[in-house]
Parts: C-alpha cells; structure tokens; sequence
C-alpha cells in the first residue's frame, strides 16, 4: 500500500495500545505535527494580548520566552509516556487515576480540546470575512457561513482519516504556512516603531505573573492533555531525548517568532492592539497591501486548521476516555459538530472574542495544570512500561478509582479557582474566593489578575504525587502479568520473562 493510500485509509486505532507490528516513525517525525499546530498566525495576536497585562516590551519578551518553552516542555515529557505506553494520553492516564476515576481528566481533557478546535474553527471564519471585505467582496453572514463549511469539512475530514493523513498534512501546512509567514514578516516590518516600544512602561510583577500564566495556558498548557497521542505509534527504540527535544522544539519554534513580531507590532500601534482584541486574525490585514490578501487568508486558514485538526483527533480520543462506546471516527464526527455549533455561537453572536478566550482558557487551565502535575509525576516515578490489559479492567492493577489522583485534582480545582479571576467574563465572577483570606488583596488588589492559581494547581498535583504516590506505583509494578497479557514496554517484557 502506498503512503497516499495509507495517509487517506481511516486509522481504526483508537484508545487501544498500539500493537508492536504497527510501530514505526522516529522522534524527528514528531517536529511537523507540533509546528504545523502552532505556526497558526494568533501567535503574532498574543504580542497584543501580552501587552495588555500592562508590561514593557521586554518583560513581555521574557515572559514569552519562558511561557512558550516551558509549557511545550511539559508537553515533550508527557511525550514519552505515549512512547513507553504505546496508547494516547488519556488512556495511559488511567495507571495515575484508575479506569473509571480517570473519567474526570478525560472529561476535562474533551472539553479542553473542543474547545480550543472552536476557538481555532471560528477564528478561521473571522478571517476570511475580513479579508474578503478588505479585497471588497461580500463579508457579511453569507461569506461567514461558506466558511464555515469549508473550514469545518477540512477539521472534520482530518479528524475522522486519522493518524497518517494528520502527519502527512501536518507536514504540507507547515512547508506553506512556513514560507508565507515569513513573507508577511517580511511586508509589515515597516510598521514597527522602536520609539513607542521604548516607550512602554513596565509592569508590577503581579503583572508579569498573570502574563506569564497566560502564556503557559495558552500554548503548553493547552496541548499537555494531547502530547502522547502523537508519540505512541514510535518503536520502543526511538531516543527518549529525541522525543522530548523534537517535541519541544517543534511546538517551540514557530510562536516564539510570530510571539516577538506580534509584540513588535502591537507595542507600535495601539490602534492595531486594540483592534487584535475583537478580530485577533483580521486586524492583521489592515497593514498589508491588497495583493497579499489571499495569500494572507491561506497562511491563516491553514494555520488554525493544522491547530484544529489535532485537536479534533484528540478530543475524539478523550471523549472515547470518558466511556462513550463509539468507533475513534465517530467521536471525532461528534466533535465535529460541537465544534460547528460553537463556532456558530462565537462568530454570529459573541460581542468580542478575548474576555471569552481568557476566561476559558484560565478557568480550564486550573484543573488541566493539576492533571499535568498529576501525570508527569507519575511517569517520573514509574520504572515499567503499562500493563495493556490492566489498563481496560478496573478490577486489574491500576483499579477502579485511584483516591489520591482524584483528590489532589479536586484540591488543586479549589485551591486554584480561588485564586484566578476573570474579570472580562461575568459567569467566572466566582473565582477568587482566596485571594481576600491569602493576603493577596482580593479581586480588586494587585494579585487579582496574577491567575496564581494555575501554577498552584500544578505544584499541587506534581507535589502530592510525588510525596504520597510512590507506593502504589512500586505495588502496581511487583504485580505479576495476567496470562495473556504483556508490556507495552518490549524491553520491561522480557525483563518479566
């Protein structure tokens, strides 16, 4: 079979571990995937957004820098969990939560992943009524809608073919959206302004926290729930360092660059900043000349589709997780439609696109980051590979429900929704509730917008595992194999015989 033939076959794995005979690839394969999920152009729009937390542009640079790297780090470690377990994230999250306890992550992971694939889908659609109104054609609700079905059927098709035809997509997006970013870098560098930028004045490190929050749930934070899926088809051999390095860099690469570029931009005009804040893709056509326009739409587009249908799949693969007993290609066409209505919801009837944006990525971030402390404390303790087997039966070494991962998710859900606020989001006004008992001021005080809360959550669930999750990972490893059943690990096999 040919790979065009392969890459349009329908992938019929779903949260099953993959067999040894279908293992192939190496880690470099992982380096279009991530770029091509990330190269999307809102990376240029965070330059706004980081601004807007009242810092300088230097403090937004580092905070940037930092952000970026290290939350696509966490994602190249879980990377190797999908390595060694040969089965997508959510799955082998399963051995820290129990087989049924791990509903609660995999639910929040669905939600996560829908969302953002709505998010990416709408965004889509925004830009290409701008840009068709900027050339002026019809952009009105006609357009809107034409868009919407052709951004969609892309989404969705990737969604359902699966793997292969991702990994061949991934790696066209990234050549294309590669060259004409460059391209747009190149037309719109006259309208930096180094004078404005020396201009803006830093911000409180209260400021800087909140920005930095905003980073790491943006980028990293957003894909840790994903990171495995992507690995688990590489041969037990492929380089641990490899996996975690081309990771990284691969998600790394493409929104440090849009990152600076999109400060440099936003920190010259405060017209275009505020204008990134309704429209975060069409802004950025108004300083182009008309004959990029097209192409400008294509960069965009297939950006935020190489984002989308990663997580498309993904969010099939969590939804799968929580129980739902449908084929992978089901769950992803279901997701398909969520993502169609919500994307109705946000282009036809939103007011505005950030208050909304910040809230849901603030607001999931904190029971995400607690799952991520969670998970990866987990795989640093563990010594074996997964029991495949055990990993479907709740009466099997991971068990039903695994009380220490539950509670440490809910004390981090607690603790860190008490100190996050959204003030541009009235239905989160809730959160906060700790931040008046803590010290901190409350939801008027200099904290308030820090969003301490994610990184709370993370230490949380990274600590207590490490502090009180050791023994029951040693015990599930002295259990012997059920007959029948093996190592996802080939090497922890033969180790066992």
């Amino acid at each position: 079979m040919s790979d065009a033939t392969t890459a349009l076959s329908v992938e019929l794995n779903g949260i099953n571990s993959i067999d040894q005979s279908e293992h192939r690839g190496h880690p470099r394969d992982l380096f279009w995937p991530w770029f091509a999920a990330n190269v999307s152009v809102l990376g240029v729009s965070y330059g706004s957004f980081l601004l807007g937390f009242g810092i300088s542009f230097w403090q937004a640079t580092i905070v940037g820098l930092v952000g970026i790297v290290v939350s696509f780090l966490f994602c190249g470690f879980i990377a190797l969990a999908g390595k060694r377990g040969h089965a997508p994230t959510m799955t082998l999250s399963r051995a820290a939560f129990g087989v049924n306890g791990n509903r609660v992550p995999s639910a929040l992971s669905w939600l996560l992943t829908v969302g953002w694939e709505t998010v990416l889908a709408s965004l889509a659609v925004l830009a290409t009524a701008t840009v068709l109104g900027e050339l002026g054609w019809e952009g009105g609700d006609t357009t809107k809608v034409v868009a919407l079905i052709v951004v969609a059927a892309l989404i969705v098709i990737g969604g359902v073919l699966g793997f292969d035809f991702i990994m061949k997509l991934q790696k066209w997006i990234t050549i294309v959206t590669g060259v004409l970013t460059v391209v747009y870098i190149v037309l719109t560098f006259g309208q930096i302004d180094g004078a404005a930028l020396a201009a803006i004045p830093a911000g409180s490190t209260p400021q800087v926290i909140g920005a930095l929050v905003f980073m790491m749930t943006g980028f990293g934070l957003g894909w840790v729930n994903a990171a495995a899926d992507y690995s688990r088809y590489l041969p037990r051999t492929a380089s641990s360092a490899g996996v975690v390095g081309w990771t990284t860099f691969g998600a790394s690469l493409a929104p440090l660059i849009l990152l600076l570029f999109g400060l440099l931009l936003a920190g010259s005009s405060p017209e275009l900043s505020a204008a990134i804040a309704i429209d975060p893709i069409g802004a950025l056509t108004t300083i182009l000349p008309v004959w990029f326009l097209i192409p400008f739409a294509l960069t965009a587009v297939l950006g935020l589709v190489g984002g989308a249908v990663l997580d498309i799949y993904s969010s099939g693969l969590a939804l799968l997780s929580t129980g739902i007993k449908v084929p992978r290609p089901v769950a992803a066409g279901i997701d398909g439609v969520i993502m169609v209505l919500g994307s109705v919801y946000v282009v036809f009837f939103a007011a505005d696109f950030l208050g909304p944006f910040q809230g849901f990525l603030i607001t999931l971030g904190v029971p995400v980051a607690a799952w991520c402390g969670i998970f990866m404390a987990d795989v640093l303790l563990r010594r074996k590979g997964y029991a495949a087997r055990d990993l479907f039966d709740p009466a099997g070494r991971y068990g039903n429900v695994r009380v220490l991962a539950i509670v440490l998710i809910a004390l981090g859900a607690v603790v860190g929704w008490g100190m996050v606020t959204n003030g541009f989001a009235e239905w989160l006004a809730w959160q906060g509730y700790l931040l008046e008992p803590f010290g901190l001021g409350g939801r008027e005080g200099d904290w308030a917008f820090a969003n301490l809360g994610v990184l709370v959550a993370l230490v949380i669930g990274f600590g207590g595992t490490l502090l009180f999750g050791r023994g029951a990972i040693r015990r599930q490893e002295a259990l012997p194999l059920a007959a029948g059943d093996h190592l996802t690990d080939a090497q922890d096999a033969a180790a066992q015989v």
